[in-house]
């Protein structure tokens, strides 16, 4: 599953800050591959507005 963040975490709540940078992306552009698991799932769910996920 490949990640990317679309929108800047300024302003956002703590923990959706967290969550973007335990998914390991830091600015706006960044794209991860990760692997699909159930926990990487509800992390990536937490902050969909800010993400764009391929499968």
């Amino acid at each position: 599953m490949k990640i990317t963040l679309k929108r800047s975490v300024i302003g956002r709540p703590g923990n959706q800050v967290q969550t973007v940078k335990s998914l390991g992306l830091h600015k706006i552009g960044d794209t991860k591959e990760v692997a699909d698991t159930p926990a990487l799932r509800g992390m990536v769910n937490t902050v969909k507005h800010l993400l764009e996920v391929h499968e």
